[in-house]
């Protein structure tokens, strides 16, 4: 019947919710003497294997509700890596299609798996306003997602819904990163809904705005550069940010980002990306001052994405190398703070939740 597909969308989108689960919390792995848990829910177990997935489903069922995207028509938006890959995802779920447009030197591979079409642009910026012109001329939806982010309605489906309905007690941190910031807004603004004790921190790379427009308190600073780390960190701060929701901000170092993932594969068996790299760096700062303190509790972060590319990439000597990314000295650094026969151990240490 006429008029039916909007409805019938949507509860694809609950099944498919329902069909992938909840993910699990990891403990990694810190000596017990500490008294500090540290925990990360692991987006990749999402079904395309990011947190991104749990945010494009959102963003499909915001623009299904509010009939911007319809029965038939075409999804364009800005966008590469796991981002792409999750649209193309849902995309082909909803008998949808899909187009992405990203930079020249992009990889579509694993879009056109999912039966998404890439359209490639130079130079990289030019992607923005080549996938609006690109939705005008095909009648599609341009979902541009950093802007969209800001007011998806989450539904219930957040991560910050399911994190806290998992945890016994509140975390004392809960530390995420920023791309679009969209999840970081959905923890801090769970946190203040429920007034719940704990506190937010983003962890933000080299190049992004995030940490110096939080500090400087300029809502739309740019560094006008682009992140090295997949999947955080921006050259501008995206509306779906809410500033006043963190309570810090930790720059990271790209080097240390990779000697966390490293680690993170050492002591789980994922090959994690460099982004959980960062999130994992920034939760062992909060921890090192948490211990200085005195202070004990749980502190939960994610794994974002972990998937056999970055093991090309990110856990590579040659790639790292390559990029000037010395991951050594901080790799030491990190088995200083875990300490002699503390977390570095072997692989499969982790406990599941």
């Amino acid at each position: 019947m006429k008029g039916t597909w909007p409805a019938d969308a949507l509860a694809r989108l609950e099944d498919e919710k329902a069909q992938a689960g909840i993910t699990p919390l990891r403990e990694l792995p810190l000596p017990a003497s500490w008294g500090i848990r540290l925990r990360a829910k692991d987006e990749s177990a999402q079904p395309t294997g990011s947190l991104k997935h749990r945010l494009s489903r959102a963003l499909f069922a915001d623009a299904i509700a509010g009939r911007r995207v319809v029965e038939g028509g075409a999804v364009v938006d800005a966008t590469g890596g796991s981002m792409a890959v999750a649209q193309a995802y849902f995309a082909r779920l909803l008998g949808l299609p899909y187009i992405a447009v990203m930079p020249k030197k992009s990889s579509g591979e694993e879009v056109e798996r999912f039966g998404g079409t890439c359209r490639y642009v130079d130079p990289p910026l030019a992607i923005y306003e080549e996938a609006g012109r690109l939705a005008r001329e095909v009648g599609g939806h341009y979902m541009d997602h950093y802007a969209s982010a800001a007011t998806v309605g989450w539904r219930g489906w957040s991560l910050a819904d399911e994190l806290f309905e998992q945890v016994s007690e509140c975390p004392r941190w809960v530390v995420v990163g920023a791309g679009t910031g969209a999840t970081s807004a959905a923890v801090g603004r769970r946190l203040r809904a429920d007034g719940l004790p704990g506190r937010l921190a983003v962890v933000d790379p080299e190049n992004s705005a995030y940490f110096p427009g939080w500090v400087y308190d300029v809502p739309d600073y740019s560094t006008g550069m682009p992140s090295r780390i997949e999947g955080v960190g921006r050259p501008r701060m995206e509306p779906g940010f809410v500033a006043e929701l963190v309570d810090v901000v930790v720059p990271v170092p790209d080097a240390a980002s990779i000697a966390a993932a490293r680690w993170v594969r050492q002591v789980t068996g994922l090959a994690v990306g460099p982004a959980t790299g960062t999130n994992v760096w920034g939760s062992l700062e909060l921890i090192a001052r948490m211990r200085a303190e005195g202070a004990r509790g749980d502190v939960v972060t994610l794994i974002g994405d972990a998937h056999p590319r970055h093991l090309s990439a990110c856990h590579d000597d040659r790639w790292a190398e390559s990029r000037g990314l010395d991951w050594r000295a901080y790799e030491g650094g990190l088995m200083r703070l875990l300490g002699e026969g503390g977390a570095g151990g072997a692989v499969n240490r982790t406990s599941e939740v």
